[in-house]
């Protein structure tokens, strides 16, 4: 009787293991410089302005998050 088994082994490097941390924090950071940026971008804005767009001041952070995370 055969059997076949498959077996997964981890990447012998370091760096190699954890390329997929490194690309999953890069993202995060990107992330948060998208919440940053538009967060002080609409911070700048004046109350006639953001009314314009449809946003009141109490919403800022909450449009900045769904603009970088998402809903």
């Amino acid at each position: 009787m055969a059997y076949v088994m498959q077996t997964r082994s981890a990447a012998a490097h370091p760096a190699q293991r954890g390329g997929g941390l490194f690309s999953v924090l890069g993202a995060a950071l990107a992330r948060r410089r998208v919440y940053t940026r538009t967060l002080a971008e609409l911070r700048e804005l004046t109350d006639r302005e953001l009314a314009d767009l449809g946003i009141s001041r109490l919403s800022i952070a909450d449009v900045a998050r769904e603009a970088a995370y998402g809903r």
